[in-house]
């Protein structure tokens, strides 16, 4: 049986319009491409497919900007919030598919990073269903550029890796599994070419680079001289090809929908009717006081540059006393070379503001000591561990123990940017400690937002690597699972240790117990 649905009127010039129709049971098997530039209609083109079929198929949209969560009240979509744990936003999946519920996978809370990894793992999902439960579906993924990107940007290069392999599986296998994918893009040269040469079917918007209007025209066929046609398109206005539309490129205009974005497009509004006088005393009112600010000279002088490791060795050459060569340095064993560069990287991070010190300068420090405890040069990648197992404020006889040595084993394989939050979680729940808060886990990171700090724990929760709950009182609980480790029941939301008790917590004295210690 044939099922077409109605996405508007047709408007080739010359020619009385028509209705531009859709043969779902077509699109299912030959994929969808939209692309238009910011502001061309794609979103309302989305929304028109989705609310016309609707009634027929099951659909699962992925959406960045929590667009499409209307469709929940008028057509029963599932909203799913993509802050969730790998096994949560697995297991949803999976649900989705084996019940056949239509589904809005919202990631406007997460950063670009963490909306990669929650939409490749949400897609890995559909994808991995059990084949009893490969019914059709179509899967709409918005701005498809940011999860399948043709180079790779400011996120890791892990997050990138997985979300381009997700949307390739949809993609190119996806069909013998029922997933049909439709993915809208603002940019054709931003789209990966593997996941876009896929699609059979095109409705190309208005764009106006020659790079993308040349793309869009191989697409559809046309001659390089027709490309213009799409830098004069009207919003809402498209050129449609493939198998499931038009065998020949054909323009339509994209009819009305039944829901509504909750953003919209801006609208201008009067401006309020304010006498000049009026308006001087309400800008110019006086200000609450608060912290005192730097003033105009202050902040006109820049602080100077903080020197970088080559300066500093530089300089302590410059400054050395001419004298004979010195004796060749023996080697140190491999255990006391390890006490005493665990030591040197207490004795960097044991000045609070350490913690804050830009990675040239704390790197710089921890070579010139090592210079200084005749232990030698370390490479980057080991001074960045010991400074981050500093970060986590175990005492000397706990951080020499083998367990311990354990964490560091796995810290090893871990980012650079998640190993020191494993490293502060780790060390408290080896030590039985109260869960740090998020506002001490910035501080010890170098960081000044405990926003971040949430983030990017959360992050290692959905990795397995570290798995927080909460108690009855609302405190956070934070285990290692590889371990056994637990720590005690902690305030997330408890302001960070006060510098002077931070510093009292590290032990600094590299070459001798200092006299706190020698009196306890």
């Amino acid at each position: 049986m044939k099922i077409e649905i109605d996405m508007g009127l047709t408007a080739a010039s010359g020619a009385v319009p028509g209705p531009a129709m859709l043969d779902l049971e077509e699109l299912l098997a030959t994929r969808l491409l939209v692309q238009g530039n910011s502001g061309s209609g794609k979103s309302h083109l989305l929304r028109r497919l989705l609310e016309q079929s609707a009634p027929h198929v099951q659909q699962v949209v992925i959406d960045p900007e929590g667009d499409f969560v209307g469709l929940a009240d008028r057509f029963g979509h599932v909203v799913v919030d993509g802050d969730r744990s790998v096994a949560e936003l697995e297991t949803i999946a999976a649900r989705v598919r084996q019940h056949r519920i239509s589904a809005v996978l919202t990631l406007e809370t997460l950063d670009a990073e963490m909306q990669m990894r929650a939409a490749a793992l949400f897609l890995n999902g559909l994808f991995d269903a059990d084949r009893d439960h490969w019914f059709p579906a179509l899967v709409i993924v918005d701005e498809a550029q940011l999860f399948a990107p043709a180079v790779s940007g400011d996120v890791s290069e892990e997050a990138r890796k997985l979300s381009l392999g997700a949307m390739t599986n949809l993609m190119c296998r996806g069909r013998k599994r029922g997933l049909a994918g439709v993915i809208a893009t603002q940019r054709l040269a931003k789209l990966a070419k593997n996941v876009a040469a896929e699609a059979t079917n095109f409705l190309m918007g208005r764009t106006f680079l020659d790079i993308d209007m040349a793309r869009a025209a191989d697409l559809l066929g046309l001659e390089r001289r027709q490309a213009e046609v799409f830098r004069e398109l009207q919003r809402g206005h498209f050129v449609a090809l493939g198998p499931a539309l038009s065998r020949r490129p054909l323009p339509i205009r994209v009819g009305a929908v039944k829901t509504a974005p909750r953003g919209g497009t801006p609208k201008l509004t009067p401006l309020p009717g304010q006498p000049s006088a009026e308006a001087r005393d309400l800008i110019l009112a006086p200000v609450p006081l608060g912290p005192a600010r730097a003033t105009a000279a202050e902040r006109r002088a820049a602080a100077p540059s903080a020197p970088s490791m080559h300066q500093i060795l530089e300089e302590i050459v410059r400054n050395r006393p001419a004298g004979p060569a010195p004796e060749e340095v023996p080697a140190l064993p491999a255990e006391e070379r390890e006490r005493s560069l665990r030591a040197i990287a207490r004795e960097t991070m044991a000045d609070p503001d350490s913690f804050f010190r830009p990675e040239p300068v704390l790197f710089g420090d921890f070579q010139v000591r090592c210079r200084i405890g005749r232990v030698g040069t370390v490479a980057p990648a080991e001074v960045k561990l010991y400074l981050n197992a500093a970060r986590a404020g175990l005492d000397p006889d706990r951080a020499a123990g083998a367990e311990w040595d354990r964490a560091l084993a796995v810290a090893r394989a871990i980012p650079d940017d998640m190993q020191a939050i494993y490293l502060i979680m780790a060390g408290a729940a080896l030590a039985g400690a109260p869960c740090p808060s998020d506002h001490e886990v910035a501080r010890r990171c170098g960081m000044h937002s405990a926003g971040r700090a949430r983030s990017r724990i959360r992050h290692l929760d959905k990795g397995d690597l570290v798995v927080t709950r909460s108690d009855m009182s609302g405190n956070r609980v934070a285990a290692v699972p590889e371990f056994g480790w637990e720590t005690a029941p902690g305030d997330p939301n408890a302001p960070a240790t006060a510098p002077a008790e931070a510093a009292r917590a590290v032990t600094p004295d590299l070459f001798g117990p200092s006299e706190r210690t020698a009196a306890e």
